[in-house]
């Protein structure tokens, strides 16, 4: 089983204009520890779980940048991209230039988005859930349009998105293209999509796990896709204290979770001490699921 982390919460930013250095300490902590993916949350007011809007909240893209700047080995991605903030052309856009300045790390998770509160204060669009739904369809196949069409620049008519020439150079280092990854679990549209277009699904430790993983299964049958080849991802809370307390509670999740079949766990980083947290998972917990 591999591991990853989210940064999420980010009350550690402060007012001392020291938060880039406390983003390297995170990024080169997880970097050189052995996880797999630093992912971002991608709001622009900080989720009511966390505080709510008056709590600092920093880009997810410009964040990721920097946080390329500084690691060599970990993928890198919106945990996960809400499909209304962006036109599908600058959200390909802006994955490719992630993904050739960081050598073919980044990752574009996507999701339907849910933060309408966010979206109203801020003016941005915000359709109804179905809407939100379709959207992401035609996002993704926008974007793997600009990754890998040849010559084809012939208009993209779509039911959201006119494009008159698609067209986006340099193309990403990744091959075919930078993996896809979808977030959610709702059998009727996420997994069915996970199926038709993505390299990972992106879950929840919730009790009907495996029900999940079963209808992607027959999801992929469906379609013709190899179940196997996508990567089981499962958004969390790693819990480790101090002390080490917790590290043996989450071991025996992971593998509770690794049985269910899930390949990779991506821990949201608490706002205190992140970068310890990130050490403590790396040096009581890494080791114990790495063979799962």
């Amino acid at each position: 089983m591999q591991l990853g982390v989210e940064i999420a919460d980010f009350s550690w930013v402060g007012e001392d204009g020291k938060a880039l250095e406390r983003l390297i300490d995170i990024a080169e902590t997880a970097d050189s520890s052995g996880f797999s993916l630093i992912g971002v949350g991608d709001h622009l007011w900080q989720a009511p779980h966390a505080g709510g809007p008056e709590r600092p909240q920093l880009e997810c893209f410009t964040t990721l940048a920097m946080i390329a700047a500084h690691t060599t080995r970990c993928r890198l991605g919106p945990v996960v991209a809400g499909v209304h903030f962006r036109s599908p052309a600058l959200l390909a856009k802006m994955v490719s230039t992630l993904d050739v300045l960081s050598g073919g790390r980044a990752v574009l998770g996507l999701g339907a988005g849910w933060y309408e509160e966010e979206a109203r204060g801020l003016g941005i669009p915000f359709p109804s859930l179905a809407r939100r739904f379709d959207m992401v369809e035609e996002t993704l196949r926008i974007c793997l349009r600009l990754w890998t069409e040849g010559d084809d620049q012939s208009p993209h008519e779509g039911e959201f998105h006119r494009l008159e020439r698609p067209l986006s150079r340099p193309l990403p280092v990744s091959r075919s293209h930078p993996r896809i990854m979808i977030g959610g679990q709702g059998e009727q549209r996420t997994l069915p999509l996970v199926a038709r277009y993505a390299d990972a699904c992106n879950l929840y430790p919730s009790p009907d796990l495996p029900e999940k993983l079963a209808v992607l299964r027959r999801a992929c049958d469906e379609v013709g896709r190899d179940y196997e080849e996508i990567e089981k991802t499962c958004i969390m809370e790693f819990g480790v204290e101090r002390d080490g307390t917790g590290a043996q509670e989450t071991i025996e999740l992971l593998r509770a979770m690794a049985e269910a079949g899930i390949t990779t766990a991506i821990g949201i980083l608490p706002a205190d001490d992140p970068a310890g947290h990130v050490a403590r998972v790396a040096e009581y917990v890494l080791p114990e699921v790495a063979d799962l």
